[in-house]
């Protein structure tokens, strides 16, 4: 089954009312994002865990990434409330469980082989920096070559320049509204922009938004200094 498989297309997806679809586990269920195989590849999706749920110990040949969007997710490594954006490395291992229940936003099989690095960051007691404009602060998560992963603060009221995105952007709406020309986009909302693709950004009542760009392209991406995930 394939889902929003071409990259080349803006794809605006309201997560919040997508059907719950049974994963190969009882008890876990997905609401795909993006598919582009069956159950193996890249894939993007918000995964619920019933309480009680585990996963048998398996692998992730190319990397895993998790922000826990409600209830407590935990494998052996620890425990995991809401906030936490976890990153597990290509070939990586672990067993999932979550005995009350969890929301998750998941992407798998996005990193590259050498791209070996395990993070664990609680995004609610993190530090925010002050973004380009005023009104507007990040949380870097992650770099490593072209792509770059972080939440974004927007203050009521908050408008950024128009931008190009040269290795596409993905932005799921955590709080509040997002903005641009294109529309309005509340919480659970799913965005994909193309690589290439200019827009002009801005929040009126204020928000959080999970956002990575640079990976939306198979050849080395150009510099995303420019996007609002850089800091003053």
């Amino acid at each position: 089954m394939q889902v929003n498989a071409d990259i080349n297309k803006r794809v605006v997806v309201d997560s919040n009312t997508l059907e719950w679809l049974p994963s190969p586990l009882a008890g876990v269920e997905r609401r795909p994002l993006e598919r582009f195989a069956a159950e193996s590849g890249k894939a993007t999706s918000i995964v619920r865990y019933a309480p009680g749920s585990s996963f048998r110990s398996h692998s992730h040949p190319a990397g895993e990434e998790i922000l826990v969007l409600d209830g407590t997710f935990t494998d052996e490594f620890g425990e995991y409330p809401r906030g936490f954006w976890i990153k597990n490395p290509p070939g990586s291992q672990h067993a999932p469980a979550s005995p009350d229940g969890c929301l998750l936003l998941v992407k798998l099989c996005y990193q590259q082989p050498d791209d070996q690095a395990v993070k664990r960051i609680d995004t609610r007691s993190a530090e925010f920096q002050p973004g380009l404009v005023p009104g507007l602060s990040v949380l870097p998560l992650d770099s490593f070559a072209t792509v770059h992963t972080a939440l974004v603060r927007w203050a009521p009221g908050t408008q950024f320049k128009a931008h190009r995105h040269m290795g596409g952007e993905e932005i799921l709406v955590l709080e509040g509204v997002f903005q641009d020309e294109f529309g309005d986009y509340p919480a659970g909302t799913w965005l994909r922009n193309p690589h290439g693709s200019v827009h002009t950004p801005y929040s009126t009542e204020g928000c959080l938004i999970y956002v990575k760009v640079g990976h939306l392209i198979e050849t080395p991406a150009a510099d995303q200094s420019s996007t609002f995930l850089s800091t003053s």
